[in-house]
């Protein structure tokens, strides 16, 4: 590929520990209304917005609400989600992350938030994250959620770099297939067995720096 100028993050499960708490508070949620939500279902729930989040919660669970009422489930849901991510810190960022952010710097690599979370903000702040950002696109600036590129496109834009020469780091198989749909290239950060589209692989941004990822995308 052409040379990398941008590198776009996803938040949750990427750069920061707080997947546990959107599943912790959508099992909460699911508690009350009375059915079973697993971690293998919340599965299905990495990547996306919150309103299309808990519709799949409620197909999980067999049960329909109204708008006003999912509304205020989702508020419910978020509120629970708030208060914990409230209480993190800087102990809270993934291994690897802050040093491959440092280095994304020190390379002249661009840096931009695509995140589908409305609360992104209060969990950079918290974590000490925010400074090491030049655009922080998130659910507070999209219509579109995952697997849509538009949250990636707007990152790439406010960066100045061309979708071309920006690459995505994603944990979810919605937020790959957002980035091929962007035309970048996606390092895909977990398993193989479900982001298997993705250009690379890694379990963590512990296995990554500039070198490394220069390299791998040279071999692909």
């Amino acid at each position: 590929m052409n040379t990398i100028q941008a590198c776009l993050f996803d938040l949750d499960g990427v750069l920061v520990d707080t997947a546990k708490y959107h599943y912790i508070a959508w099992k909460e949620l699911a508690d009350k209304l009375g059915f079973e939500f697993t971690e293998k279902d919340n599965e299905r729930l990495k990547g996306v917005s919150r309103a299309a989040s808990l519709n799949i919660l409620l197909e999980i669970g067999g049960l329909t609400f109204s708008e006003d009422e999912k509304a205020r489930l989702a508020e419910e849901k978020n509120n629970r989600y708030v208060e914990y991510i409230s209480k993190m810190d800087s102990s809270e960022i993934l291994p690897g992350a802050l040093e491959f952010l440092k280095d994304c710097r020190d390379n002249g690599i661009k840096v931009a938030l695509g995140s589908a979370s409305k609360n992104a903000m209060t969990i950079l702040n918290n974590t000490g994250l925010t400074p090491y950002f030049d655009a922080i696109i998130d659910g507070t600036k999209t219509s579109a959620a995952k697997p849509d590129p538009e949250v990636f496109l707007l990152g790439a834009q406010e960066l100045g770099v061309p979708a071309e020469n920006s690459i995505v780091f994603e944990d979810a198989e919605a937020g790959v297939e957002a980035a091929s749909r962007a035309g970048m290239a996606s390092v895909g950060i977990g398993s193989p067995d479900t982001l298997g589209a993705a250009n690379i692989v890694v379990p963590s941004l512990q296995d990554m720096n500039v070198v490394r990822l220069r390299e791998a995308l040279s071999a692909v």
